[in-house]
């Protein structure tokens, strides 16, 4: 199985001082996701969490929402002239009962580290029907002081970015602030399958009483992801997207962007938000 890092040599030129060493660098490899043996999907990401991660996109696509619907998961033999395994073709075997997606090359999906659904043919098809709609029932209450504090503790929690700078991350919380997991991959939206897929395969989907921070911006298929685990609430450390606030909007999701120190805005859903008077 590949390695979450790897080493490779580099020129350091520091103050006009010029060395030669190796740098430890995130790993990145692509991994073909099957769906009964036919090729479905191939992403760009972070070797480690990989049949998470396809479970985890099988949620985001309204494929599969429980781990009854998944019969197994197995590696498969590479592409090697040999016919060794690579461990990057990972193919889900779905239970009798579970509809198939139509797998055609219109709707086959190439993502890559930066955007996971830039293959889709129509804004229409990244509209899919969600199993768990966000219900969060009594509602998620939040004070700005415990969001803010979220991000410093995902960092913290960052172990390989310590080692390479080169890493995403998103990660869950309990309403109260408690971090229950964290994932990281070259990829954003990959983080964010991994954590969807581990909730999968544990049975804690709709994650309904659950914050969702992530590194970096808010895209679309971010907030796509979130509604189709039941997250009521997502923050970003950066910017929303236009189309992320629409669909946020739209599903009744809290969306959070520049979300840095006591700082942050309220694109949606701020009902959940324990704002003081005067908004």
């Amino acid at each position: 199985m590949g390695r979450v890092t790897e080493r490779r040599r580099t020129i350091r030129i520091r103050d006009g001082a010029v060395s030669a060493r190796p740098d430890t660098l995130v790993a990145e490899e692509p991994m073909e996701i099957r769906l009964n043996g036919k090729p479905l999907a191939i992403t760009m990401r972070t070797p480690g969490d990989d049949f998470a991660l396809a479970v985890g996109f099988l949620v985001s696509e309204g494929v599969i929402s429980s781990p009854s619907q998944v019969r197994s998961i197995v590696y498969c033999a590479g592409a090697t002239d040999e016919g060794s395994n690579t461990y990057n073709v990972v193919d889900v075997q779905l239970a009798p009962d579970v509809p198939l997606p139509d797998i055609t090359l219109e709707r086959n999906v190439y993502t890559t580290s930066s955007c996971g659904l830039c293959g889709k043919a129509s804004l229409d098809a990244v509209r899919t029907t969600a199993h768990f709609p966000i219900d969060d029932s009594p509602p998620v209450r939040i004070a700005p002081a415990l969001l803010a504090g979220l991000p410093d503790r995902l960092r913290a929690a960052q172990q390989v970015f310590d080692r390479t700078g080169g890493l995403h991350a998103a990660a869950l919380f309990s309403p109260e602030g408690e971090l229950v997991d964290i994932r990281e991959d070259v990829g954003r939206h990959n983080a964010v399958d991994k954590l969807v897929g581990r909730a999968l395969q544990e049975g804690r989907l709709p994650l309904s009483r659950s914050i969702l921070l992530v590194s970096g911006r808010a895209s679309f298929e971010l907030v796509q992801k979130a509604v189709m685990a039941g997250i009521p609430v997502l923050a970003a450390v950066s910017a929303p997207s236009s189309l992320a606030v629409d669909l946020a909007v739209e599903t009744g999701l809290t969306l959070v962007g520049f979300l840095r120190g006591s700082n942050m805005n309220v694109y949606a859903g701020d009902e959940r938000i324990a704002l003081g008077t005067g908004v």
